[in-house]
This record gives C-alpha cells, sequence and structure tokens, in this order.
C-alpha cells in the first residue's frame, strides 16, 4: 500500500510540473462581470446524444469485460456518447447496503475491482474508440468515502463543523464532504482528474452534484483538461453559470414539467413556457440534457412507466425534438420497468432490446438532420400553434433547408385538431414509416391517445 502511494505521489507531481499552470490559484475566465463566457464544445458533440451506463447492472457479471461486447450494439443504437457510472472502488466504512454507493470513493486512482483491472478497462475505452464512440466517466469532486486514505492523510482538506468533526452533505452518511479552500485539495482533485485523461484516453466527465464545489475550480478544470485534449464536460446540475466549465448541464426542470403533465397538474402550454424561460437564461449554445429517467430517477422515484405511463414514448419524443441533448438510461431499450437497487447487485433483462428501434430512429435523425443538432450547430424553434394548445404541443426545428416537426398528443384522449398557419407548410417524410407526406396551411391532424408523429425534411 505504502508504495502503490508512493508511485501515485511521483505521478502527481510530475502532473504538477508537466502542467505548471495547475497552481493553486483559480481562474475566473468564463465569469467575469457575472456573465457566463461559453466554453467551446469539441466539434464531434455537435450532432450527438448520450447513454448513460450502470456498469453493475448492465450484465450478469457486472464487469468491463461483459460490457464490451455491447459497445457494437449502443452504437448501433445511435447514443455516440457513453457515460459510465463512477468506476473508482467504493468505501467500505459506513457503506450502504451490501455494494454501496457508486458515488462513495474510497481511491481517486484506481478502478473498482468488482469491474475489473487496468487491462480491462483500457481495452473497453480502445473499443469504444474503435467504433467511434466517446466515453465519459463519472466524477465525484464533492465528497469521499470516510475510508478513503485522505481522510486521515488529510483532514483538513474536509469541511468539519464548530466542534471540529467532519461532515457528511445532507443524510450521505457514508460520505464527507471536501472543502475547496484548501488549495492543496483543490490541485489534488484537478491533478486526479488529468491522470484519467493521460492514462487511459477518456473524453470527458459527467461531475457529481457539480453546484456544491465552487466555479472557479470546474473553470479551472476546463481550462486544464483541454490542454491536455478537446473534452466533453456533464453538469449534475442546471444553473446557467456552469456553462463557463461545461458543455452540458441537466435539464431537471423540464424533466418535472413533463412528470407533471402526465399527473395532469401542467399542460403542453408549461412546455412552451420552459422553452423561453430556457432561451432567456442560458447562452445559445449551451447543451442541455433532457431525459424521462436516469440512475437516481429509476431508483429512487420510479421507472419511466410508473411516472408516465402511456405516454414514456410521446414525452421521450420531445426530449429528442427540442433543442438540447437526449439522455437514454441503461435499461430503456429494454422497456425496463423496474426499480434498479442502487446498493445491491440486480441485472437488467434486456429482453431483446424491443424499444431499440424507436431509439435508434430519433438517435438517427438527430445525427443526420442539423435542424435537431445540439447548441448553436442546430437549428432554431418555433411553437406550431394548434386549436388544442393545452393538449397538443407541435414544435418546428430549423436550420436551413433541414428541417423536423414533431407534434405530440398530451393527453389520454385521441384527438382530432389542425396546425395554425402555414409555417410548416411542404413535403415531408414521416419517421419510423418513411411515407413521404405533404402538410398543408391549417393541416388537420389525427392522433391517438399519447400519439406523435414526426416530420423531417
Amino acid at each position: 500500500m505504502k508504495l502503490k502511494n508512493s508511485l501515485l505521489l511521483i505521478f502527481l507531481v510530475s502532473v504538477v510540473i508537466t502542467f505548471s499552470s495547475c497552481g493553486s490559484n483559480t481562474s475566473d475566465k468564463g465569469l467575469a462581470n457575472g456573465k457566463v463566457e461559453q466554453v467551446k464544445h469539441p466539434e464531434w458533440s455537435k450532432n450527438l446524444s448520450i447513454y448513460e451506463v450502470n456498469i453493475r447492472q448492465f450484465t450478469p457479471e457486472g464487469t468491463f469485460n461483459a460490457l464490451q461486447p455491447h459497445l457494437p450494439r449502443l452504437k448501433e443504437l445511435g447514443a455516440d456518447i457513453i457515460w459510465l457510472m463512477p468506476i473508482n472502488p467504493i468505501g467500505e466504512l459506513n457503506r450502504k447496503g451490501t455494494l454501496g454507493s457508486y458515488y462513495s470513493i474510497s481511491d481517486y486512482l484506481t478502478l473498482n475491482p468488482e469491474f475489473g483491472i487496468e487491462e480491462d478497462f483500457k481495452n473497453l475505452i480502445k473499443t469504444a474508440h474503435e467504433n467511434n464512440l466517446y466515453v465519459i466517466i463519472d466524477w465525484v469532486a464533492n465528497h469521499s468515502a470516510w475510508d478513503n486514505p485522505m481522510v486521515k492523510e488529510h483532514p483538513d482538506w474536509y469541511q468539519q463543523d464548530s466542534s471540529g468533526k467532519m461532515v457528511s452533505p445532507f443524510d450521505w452518511s457514508d460520505v464527507v464532504a471536501f472543502d475547496y479552500s484548501n488549495s492543496e485539495m483543490n490541485d489534488y482533485m484537478l491533478n486526479a482528474m488529468k491522470f484519467w485523461l493521460t492514462e487511459y484516453d477518456i473524453d470527458g466527465f459527467r461531475c457529481d452534484v457539480a453546484g456544491m464545489v465552487p466555479d472557479t475550480f470546474w473553470v479551472r478544470v476546463r481550462t486544464e483538461l483541454d490542454k491536455i485534449k478537446p473534452v466533453f464536460m456533464l453538469a449534475e446540475d442546471e444553473a446557467p453559470r456552469h456553462h463557463a466549465a461545461f458543455d452540458m448541464t441537466y435539464g431537471w426542470e423540464f424533466h418535472h414539467v413533463m412528470n407533471n403533465i402526465y399527473k395532469g397538474e401542467k399542460n403542453a402550454n408549461d412546455i412552451e413556457k420552459y422553452l423561453r424561460k430556457n432561451d432567456s437564461l442560458y447562452p445559445s449554445d449551451a447543451y442541455r440534457m433532457y431525459f424521462i429517467t436516469n440512475h437516481d430517477e429509476n431508483s429512487w422515484n420510479g421507472t419511466e412507466y410508473e411516472r408516465l405511463g402511456e405516454g414514456v414514448k410521446a414525452f421521450y419524443v420531445l426530449t429528442a425534438t427540442v433543442p438540447g441533448m437526449p439522455l437514454i438510461y441503461t435499461g430503456q431499450e429494454a422497456a425496463m420497468n423496474k426499480r434498479l437497487e442502487f446498493f445491491e447487485k440486480d441485472a437488467v433483462d434486456w429482453n431483446d432490446y424491443p424499444q431499440a428501434d424507436f431509439y435508434h430512429q430519433l438517435f438517427e435523425l438527430k445525427k443526420n438532420n442539423p435542424a435537431l443538432y445540439n447548441g448553436d450547430f442546430g437549428g432554431s424553434w418555433k411553437r406550431i400553434i394548434t386549436d388544442k394548445d393545452k393538449e397538443v404541443f407541435a414544435i418546428l426545428r430549423e436550420k436551413g433547408n433541414s428541417k423536423v416537426i414533431s407534434v405530440v398528443n398530451l393527453s389520454a384522449e385521441p384527438l382530432i385538431f389542425n396546425l395554425k398557419g402555414d409555417a410548416f407548410a411542404g413535403d415531408y417524410t414521416l419517421l419510423y414509416s418513411n411515407e413521404k407526406v405533404s402538410l398543408v396551411a391549417d393541416q388537420s391532424l389525427t392522433l391517438p391517445a399519447w400519439g406523435f408523429q414526426v416530420y423531417f425534411k
């Protein structure tokens, strides 16, 4: 153990020397005058979607090697950014459940032995890149496990209460919170992130509870990581200020709007209100991540079928056609309707992937039609007014000669309605059927309960 720590210390010192700008001073770049300066996105991210992999539950084995044969399938599905939930060892002290939380990190510079060894992970990344997939890993910068060696070696790196006792955030009793006022702690975390880029050639990070870590740290991280390679950064937060360091933030509010529509507490007009609010708060080039489920929602708040019922596909069509990047979580293509255990083994039953084609066609449309590209790469949006605006949300996305129209019935009743105006008029292809259709001014449409149509050209 001492030898391992010594070797890691030598590596970290060398990183500090190599990247001399990693001193203790934090950068204010991107946060000047309280205004967000949008980061430069990696070019490859302009038209991609994202897939969240729960490694523990993805296969019966729950390993890197067992995941690797699925990569060509995920490429075919069409979500080309692979987000791996935490790959680090999990703490044992104060552990929750049998296997513990992925987000209780006992060592930031090694792999969870339950998932595999270094060679396994390197082969996974190599195979992903050979399949033109990009890999980001989950990074837990706000807190560590109680038995992370740093707790004893550097107690001053952690938050303490008035009595000198280390503290856990919220009710997360299996972890202890870092103190980012300590410059050495900042340096360690930055250099640990560099380690995964230089040693394993990953493509970026999804950063857990990013809003609980200082903005200046994230700006410094982005500046330094981009010197190694162009990275993609996802913040688990939706504050607009994070776009000074992150490519993409969570669309939590939109997620809740959709849940509330299905419960009858909101209606289709609230989607337009949300999108206009989003436009007023965020840089035009900010990527927003939209989803109907993820690991937190699935395990703690219910599956998409529990929350959205017969509207699952309708709401996902919205996430894939409004301005933003759609997420698909482990098991969605299998129409999985169970809450995965968070602290125990609970493998997905893939059941021949019955919904794979549904997601595949949406992802391919996004990838191939500039109207649906991400951020400023993509097109403008305009709501198409109907005579049933509380029940129907219709949106026109347009970029040059490319157009996509999605029309969604957000009600439990079949509807006959009219699209008002003529901005959408023209010849299109229908997604899923490939039928050629023409839309005319004041077009009349019929949709079943929770039905949808997507037109493109």
